[in-house]
């Protein structure tokens, strides 16, 4: 086959993707509704409590409100949610017969599995960039290069999250058991990656573990969702936890080693 026909070929799986889940009101209705849920309700209800007194004086524990504190974790947390959700495309397609007729096809099954990873990471793409429609809402100022910067880290992110949903795939053969094993795999990881509240960066280990219990800053430090959601923050509001440049790497690291791990669970089925 001619790179051409390969090319059209990725594009194919790749539109099929798009299409089928644009025709899934479900999955739009939830990457509305989850953003308006969590912004308006834990946004705004946690608002006035992200404070802490120092010497009589009350002060935020950042220099941001909750809301924007929230603001990029909310976008990481639709990202997740449609990316690993993905997953259950590939058990329906298994289930139905509709990829066994695509892997006898003389398309090579790395580019098959990378039309289908591109399908999903661009839906959960689109996902994550409603949650930027709030921007206002939570008093988020964003430039065309920010905004441009934090597509290209989103996509990046979805792709490896995307392609950790096919690694569950391989192994989780029913809707049902994919269903109840990926919410115990989203939410554990969203809530022990600071996302929901901060390890103070002022703090040093020791007065870390001291203010938090040490088992959780130790789930945090070593959970990658930490570091994207950390890169986020440091993208759209200027706040880094951690040095930019872990951020970067896990979120590129994620991305390689998903997709070869996937890729060989794939070339499997």
């Amino acid at each position: 086959m001619t790179a051409i026909m390969l090319l059209r070929g990725v594009y194919a799986v790749w539109l099929r993707e798009i299409t089928r889940a644009t025709r899934d009101r479900a999955q739009l209705i939830g990457g509305v509704s989850r953003p308006l849920i969590w912004l308006l309700i834990l946004g705004v209800g946690l608002n006035p409590y992200f404070r802490g007194e120092v010497y009589g004086e009350v002060r935020f524990v950042i220099p941001f409100t909750y809301l924007q504190f929230l603001f990029p974790a909310v976008i990481v947390l639709n990202i997740m949610y449609t990316s690993i959700q993905f997953a259950v495309s590939v058990i329906w397609d298994r289930e139905f017969g509709f990829l066994r007729e695509v892997l006898v096809s003389p398309m090579p099954r790395r580019l098959i599995l990378l039309g289908k990873v591109l399908g999903g990471s661009t839906i959960a793409t689109l996902h994550g960039s409603l949650v930027l429609i709030l921007a206002r809402f939570a008093d988020v100022t964003l430039s065309i290069p920010q905004m441009l910067t934090a597509l290209g880290l989103m996509f990046v992110l979805a792709f490896g999250l995307t392609s950790f949903g096919v690694i569950l795939a391989a192994r989780v053969r029913s809707f049902e058991g994919f269903g109840v094993f990926s919410n115990t795999i989203i939410l554990p990881l969203y809530f022990t990656s600071s996302s929901v509240f901060p390890l103070d960066p002022s703090l040093t280990r020791t007065q870390m573990v001291t203010a938090y219990p040490e088992w959780l800053v130790f789930l945090m430090q070593i959970n990658p969702i930490t570091y994207a959601v950390d890169a986020l923050r440091g993208v759209i509001i200027g706040f880094n936890q951690f040095p930019p440049a872990y951020g970067l790497m896990v979120i590129f690291g994620m991305a390689v080693v998903f997709f070869v791990v996937a890729l060989i669970d794939f070339g499997r089925s």
